[in-house]
């Protein structure tokens, strides 16, 4: 692959397992320093030694639902290679959340990860790429964001919430040259989707499918915004 993200800095949530990782490596594939940000060390640990790269990698243990935790992440990402040209916003959580069972913890637990992480993962970053005239937000979504699964009602929220935010941020940044890309997987197979129900007959995607369509978006020309993509399994 072509280094085309030499020199460039990406900042990835959830970087320590399933879409997070795959997206970590393919940034680090084409040439991109790459800030692994979870909440679990060992296994950033252990994904920085497969990139392979001590150089161009940074671990950062990271808990999304905290602010000070993201505007420190950041800051350290800033610290250690001067910018944040790429922020991706993959930490999520998904849970059964029938609104008619009630279960309020999970319902906060999602919307704090979902909703409120990937709000202070933009607040952090975006100041200063504004200021730079160049930069670009990667929100993981879903395709729970276009239908709501009777069983997943709460979590679905929230991914409609992750493509409003995508949506309504891109119109505000429309000439400013940040960009802002929102990508909504179908089925993949992760720890995140094991319980969910799928069609037996039908090949789930892989983590590197979101990775790929990451990095595609991300090495676009200046001038060309890819708002949105939705992958799905055949």
């Amino acid at each position: 692959m072509a280094k085309q993200l030499e020199g460039k800095t990406a900042i990835v949530t959830g970087a320590s397992s399933g879409i997070g990782t795959a997206i970590a490596k393919e940034l680090a594939g084409a040439g991109a320093n790459v800030v692994l940000a979870a909440r679990n060390e060992a296994k950033l640990t252990e994904i920085a030694n497969e990139i392979n790269q001590q150089e161009k990698t940074l671990r950062i243990k990271t808990d999304v639902t905290n602010q000070k935790d993201v505007d420190s992440l950041a800051k350290r990402a800033k610290q250690a290679f001067g910018s944040v040209d790429i922020y991706v916003n993959n930490a999520g959580k998904m849970g059964s959340s029938r609104v008619s069972e009630g279960d309020v913890t999970n319902w906060e637990q999602m919307i704090d990860i979902n909703i409120k992480g990937v709000l202070y993962g933009i607040h952090s970053v975006l100041p200063e790429m504004k200021e730079r005239g160049s930069g670009h937000i990667v929100n993981i979504a879903s395709d729970s964001g276009f239908e709501v699964t009777e069983r997943l009602t709460v979590y679905c929220a929230t991914k409609f919430a992750v493509r409003a935010i995508s949506t309504g941020l891109e119109k505000e940044l429309a000439k400013t040259g940040v960009r802002v890309t929102s990508i909504s997987p179908g089925m993949v197979e992760t720890p995140l989707s094991s319980e969910s129900p799928f069609d037996n007959g039908r090949k789930k995607l892989v983590p590197a499918d979101i990775a790929r369509a990451v990095v595609y978006a991300v090495t676009q020309p200046d001038y060309v915004n890819v708002n949105e993509i939705l992958v799905r399994p055949v």
